[in-house]
């Protein structure tokens, strides 16, 4: 009797489909049952910091704002396609008006975004070999 109790209880809290829901904002997405969570998944090494992050495009950041969700690509070339570093990052800080840029531009514009301490280890290492862009939600 306990068995088919513990059975049924298991089978309702089972996720439909197979796939697990996103558990938050800074998640890529869904997940497979027993796929590896991402590296923007809160959990161990998830606590909140605050990166830094070059945006390769300075006219890009001049519509973000404090507070805004983004994701950030990285792309190490024109040939390849971008890839989804951090999804669902708060923007925390953007360039006052007229400091958007340093030198000639070429260099992008940094912001400040709010993501889990793994996501911020894989934006650091996104940006020493590739150009960072960001979408807005």
């Amino acid at each position: 009797m306990v068995l088919a109790v513990t059975a049924a209880g298991l089978a309702l809290a089972a996720p439909r489909g197979g796939a697990a829901p996103a558990e938050g904002p800074d998640d890529v997405g869904p997940r497979r049952h027993g796929a590896e969570r991402s590296v923007t998944a809160h959990g161990p090494g998830g606590a909140p910091v605050s990166a830094p992050v070059r945006i390769a495009d300075p006219a890009t950041v001049r519509l973000l704002s404090p507070g805004d969700r983004v994701d950030v690509l990285a792309s190490g070339s024109k040939n390849t396609a971008a890839r989804i570093v951090a999804t669902g990052a708060r923007v925390a800080q953007v360039p006052k008006s007229g400091d958007t840029v340093s030198g000639d531009g070429g260099q992008g514009a940094l912001i400040v975004v709010i993501v889990p301490r793994r996501t911020a280890a894989a934006l650091a290492g996104a940006a020493a070999d590739s150009r960072l862009a960001v979408t807005l939600w």
